[in-house]
């Protein structure tokens, strides 16, 4: 975006005023960050696709997912929580990781009776247990199951583009189908392996009227 002079000093002089008042600044960027909505999913171990699927089995990839080296598999299984009520047809994405894990909505913690707390990604301990089921196996995680936290994935470069550095909290604004709206708490990753993308489950994302391609803006409040 460019400004003329006189939008840059009407500008400078408001930052200057908020700041002799003690007040905060918001900075702002045109919406511009693309969404990627994320249904529920499971990312497995070696050890736990072994015991769901077979020994030595190998993940099927299906298609490429927006960050690099992350794909969707064919492979799908079954979740279960105390209600004994299945969700099945969950998805597998790949690469194996080090910890099995299962990310589902605050819907669907409704249909499993279990109760995931907000996370990031790979931040398991104390998480809520769940069972899956693979045709060839049972896998019980004593921890494991999360609502993953609203996200931003960048680039070095484009940390620097919006003035934000990995592990901050932004707000983000929608403008979705009738449905405006501002997103509190969400976690900027910045990684040379990530590609510029929010992430929201589909409940964050039905509420914001909001799908896969959306674009939405960035409100950085000044420290």
């Amino acid at each position: 975006m460019e400004y003329d002079a006189k939008t840059l000093s009407d500008i400078v002089s408001r930052v200057i005023a908020a700041c002799q008042n003690g007040q905060s600044v918001s900075a702002s960027v045109d919406g511009d960050i693309p969404v990627g909505v994320s249904n529920r999913h499971i990312h497995l171990t070696r050890e736990h696709l072994d015991i769901l699927f077979g020994a030595g089995y190998e993940l099927t990839p299906m298609k490429d997912l927006s960050q690099p080296g992350q794909y969707a598999c064919k492979e799908q299984l079954t979740i279960i929580g105390p209600s004994l009520r299945a969700i099945e047809g969950v998805r597998v994405l790949g690469p194996l990781r080090k910890a099995s894990q299962v990310e589902i909505s605050r819907t669907d913690s409704f249909t499993l009776k279990v109760k995931p707390p907000v996370r990031e990604s790979g931040d398991l301990a104390g998480s809520a247990p769940i069972t899956i089921i693979g045709p060839k196996g049972i896998v019980t995680l004593k921890e494991g199951c999360i609502l993953a936290n609203r996200h931003i994935h960048m680039s070095p470069e484009d940390g620097a583009k919006y003035g934000v550095s990995d592990g901050d909290y932004v707000s983000v604004q929608t403008s979705g189908d009738g449905k405006r709206t501002t997103l509190y708490d969400v976690q900027i990753r910045v990684s040379d392996k990530f590609r510029l993308e929010m992430h929201l489950d589909t409940d964050d994302a039905n509420a914001c009227g909001i799908g896969n391609g959306a674009k939405v803006k960035l409100v950085k409040e000044a420290q």
